[in-house]
């Protein structure tokens, strides 16, 4: 039987990031019931659209729903809908972004009959503040979250990735929100009531070097197309055939990238050791890399940086990810229906291994149902009244046991949300190596000034658990690893695919110490990948999605995000996915093995791409700034230095309100400019007209008129700005912190919320192994003599030893 099948799910109302956390659940057999007007979703008018007129966002989005027509002029319009909610499960609502003509209905009293009912509500801004009426497009939430302006040419403008990630990121929170709920709810407690904020939620990615900036007083600056703070080289280039995925940022990996192309006099430089350094020298370095670069194919490089364990990766394109053997048998791209068109569309991420999501499916015809219907319970899965309330209720995953084998972002990201979720998170380290975040380059005086737990970017990842020490190739080591997964509900590692199988802790071994255990490798490719041993960053993960060649101007290079993209993207997926797993767990007792492939889980920001080629066979159109359907659409300069705001015309009445507050009055009453397509005749005109319009004007001015008159608009915020925005701050967004070696300094909360304020961060991120003895004598019952032996033999300990310093 499918994980979640005994559950109804109902979506009402039109937004991405609704319709995307729908689709998880779908994906693992829930009953999804979607509401839509008599026109049917907005969202199925979205470009790009296949030649028979369907949107493949909109396919990506719904595959195995079903779709309920409710006309709100209709007599019984509220008696229908709320005989549905009634009888459901789980209430996902992007009313707020879109209401897509439902009927208003009182949640309120329907939670009071049904206190197991669980809800999510999303919105762009998440409630009260100074953005909480603004008009949004995915680019201009993505803008004000700092996701732009590092971004593209560093003359300007900013340049940034099509309409497709804010909903998908948002998505895949909202998810986790409900699915932690259905963990809870499992417990016997009440059904829980979230608000997501899709701004918020777009802050995973960015929220790195929000914190790393404020640890290092820097001013980040845009340094070009595919460069990006604080590293370099990382970026994309063009080789003899095809483009290469290129990242180096330690100085091994430098040095070996030097030998490779032959530049002994760039690995030798003493400017050059660091990444400060070559980032200063980034025009000299790259016109020696570029020639030498073009002497072989992105393949045969791929090859030698194999060899060499360095982390690069040919940029596919959207024709190669669908002939991809290895994608079609993980079921990262399946076959899906749309209307009477056949195609590929992106799978689930979430590859649970002993209960896999569904392969493929039908995207619904407006009023079509699937079926499900016959296979639900009689009854709900959850009693109609359930005790408690939700203010005294304890965090959802309380309870829950985990054992944290990952280092720098994306598994402690993965582990982190459990942790704020309620989790009681045991962070594995080892004096001999820490998690690699405590610091990669280490200039004489780190060790033994403990520069080690002054690491921002650590203390941000790993708040909220519990800090230990174990050398697991030491045999008492791993004997003590082993006692704390024979407790555990969850496990997780994101080292090399080999690393833990060959210390002892693979999960045929772990599953006959713990059978209810969910373990989740998640390694940069997969386990059973062709590429399982390529060494990889999250800049590698975007690099080999494919996503770089979908943004961008026609015949321009593929282009990166400024961030190591792939690595909050997995977090957030390896987090989806346990939790699934561990319902599993909880329902029949059995645990299962995660083998999550974070290059995969970048796949459905190319996921419009690949259903279109896969129909029409055309190469995806690149647009720059502008937009497949909102006209006008860019990122203009206005007054300073290097101050942008991108604005969008979502609509026609948005359109008309533009012109008339640029001074264009003869624009808003033209009749024959109504249409998207009758204003792409006039469009670099109308560009012009609006930057005249900027330029006179502060950024933050300019947003502030624009949204007056209901007109979407975002500043391109640098993301250490995000520390003084006027809404996180109205909303209390980022809580301040006190930890050992640090002191007070902000941490970001999460996008998800049960009430107006957000979970309170319990405590810092562990020292190393802050916890030790709390752990050994209080989980497992060790002795103050055992602890001590322990700490002896060098199998624990609360100070980093120096590479000179082998243990005894």
């Amino acid at each position: 039987m499918e994980v979640l099948s005994d559950l109804r799910v109902v979506e009402i109302g039109s937004s991405a990031a609704t319709s995307y956390c729908a689709r998880l659940f779908a994906d693992f057999g829930a009953d999804v019931q979607k509401v839509e007007p008599p026109a049917g979703d907005p969202l199925r008018r979205s470009a790009p659209l296949t030649p028979d007129g369907q949107s493949a966002w909109f396919a990506f989005l719904n595959f195995n729903k079903s779709s309920v027509i409710i006309d709100p002029a209709a007599a019984d319009a509220i008696t229908r809908l709320m005989a549905l909610i009634e009888d459901c499960d789980i209430l996902i609502d992007g009313r707020d972004v879109d209401a897509a003509d439902c009927p208003a209905i009182d949640i309120g009293a329907i939670r009071q009959r049904r206190s197991g009912l669980i809800y999510l509500e999303a919105s762009w801004f998440g409630g009260p503040g100074p953005y909480a009426r603004f008009a949004a497009t995915d680019s201009t939430v993505r803008a004000l979250a700092g996701l732009v302006k590092l971004v593209g040419p560093s003359e300007g403008p900013p340049s940034h990735a099509p309409d497709f990630q804010a909903g998908i990121l948002a998505g895949l929170w909202g998810f986790i929100a409900a699915a932690s709920s259905e963990v809870a709810r499992m417990q016997g407690e009440a059904g829980r009531s979230w608000s997501l904020s899709i701004f918020e939620a777009m802050l995973a990615p960015t929220e790195y070097l929000m914190f790393d900036a404020f640890a290092r007083g820097d001013v980040m600056r845009r340094n070009g197309v595919n460069r990006f703070w604080p590293n370099f080289p990382i970026g994309i280039y063009e080789t003899k055939k095809g483009w290469l995925g290129v990242s180096a940022v330690t100085p091994k990996q430098w040095c070996e990238l030097c030998e490779m192309l032959g530049l002994p006099e760039l690995r030798d430089h003493p400017d050059l050791a660091s990444n400060e350094g070559r980032l200063q020298h980034m025009d000299h370095i790259d016109r020696q890399l570029i020639p030498r670069l073009k002497t072989r194919t992105a393949q045969e490089w791929f090859a030698e940086g194999l060899n060499r364990k360095l982390p690069m990766i040919p940029v596919p394109q959207v024709a190669e990810l669908l002939q991809d053997a290895e994608k079609i048998t993980s079921g990262a791209i399946v076959r899906v229906r749309l209307g009477q068109e056949e195609g590929s569309a992106v799978g689930s991420m979430q590859r649970l291994t002993l209960t896999p999501p569904r392969q493929g499916g039908r995207v619904p015809e407006v009023g079509e149902q699937h079926g499900h219907g016959d296979v639900r319970p009689t009854e709900p899965s959850i009693p109609r009244s359930l005790g408690g309330c939700a203010n005294s209720h304890p965090l959802p995953l309380q309870g829950v046991l985990v054992v944290d084998f990952t280092m720098g972002w994306a598994g402690p990201l993965c582990t982190r949300t459990l942790a704020d979720l309620g989790a009681d998170v045991i962070k594995i380290e080892a004096i001999q190596y820490p998690d690699w975040w405590r610091g990669v380059d280490r200039p004489p005086g780190y060790v033994e000034g403990r520069m080690y737990e002054k690491a921002s970017c650590f203390c941000i990842m790993n708040r909220n658990k519990r800090g230990m020490t174990l050398d697991l190739k030491h045999p008492g080591g791993l004997a003590i690893a082993k006692r704390l997964l024979a407790q555990a509900d969850i496990a997780v590692g994101n080292y090399s695919v080999d690393v833990l199988p060959k210390l002892g802790l693979g999960y045929d071994v772990l599953r006959a110490l713990n059978s209810q255990l969910v373990m989740m490798s998640m390694s940069a490719f997969g386990s059973y990948s062709v590429h399982r041993d390529c060494r990889a960053y999250g800049s590698t993960l975007e690099q080999g999605s494919g996503l770089p060649n979908v943004v961008g101007s026609a015949g321009g290079p593929p282009v990166m995000s400024h961030i190591a993209f792939g690595d909050p993207v997995g977090g957030l997926n390896g987090c989806a996915a346990v939790l699934v797993a561990l319902i599993h767990a909880r329902k029949i007792g059995k645990g299962q093995f995660i083998d999550l492939s974070q290059v995969e889980c970048m796949m459905p920001f190319v996921a419009p791409w690949i259903t279109m080629h896969s129909i029409d066979g055309m190469r995806p159109l690149r647009y720059g700034n502008r937009h497949p359907q909102h006209v006008p659409h860019g990122c203009f300069r206005c007054a300073g230095e290097d101050n942008w705001i991108i604005v969008a015309a979502a609509d026609a009445g948005m359109w008309q309100r533009l012109a008339t507050i640029i001074g264009r009055p003869d624009w808003a009453k033209d009749p024959s400019l109504n249409s998207p397509e009758a204003r792409r005749a006039i469009e670099a005109d109308i560009e012009r007209g609006i930057e005249a319009w900027t330029l006179a004007r502060d950024a933050d001015q300019a947003m502030f008129e624009l949204q007056a008159v209901r007109v979407a608009a975002g500043v391109a915020r640098l993301p250490i700005d995000l520390l003084k925005d006027p809404h996180l701050s109205s909303r209390a967004f980022l809580q301040e912190v006190n930890r050992a070696f640090v002191g007070l300094h902000p941490q970001p909360s999460m996008p998800i919320r049960e009430n107006a304020t957000p979970y309170p961060i319990r405590t810092a991120a562990p020292t190393l192994g802050q916890h030790n003895a709390e752990i050994l004598s209080g989980l497992l019952g060790l002795s103050e003599t055992e602890i001590e032996q322990l700490a002896t033999d060098h199998i624990i300990g609360t100070s980093m030893l120096s590479e000179a310093e082998p243990p005894s």
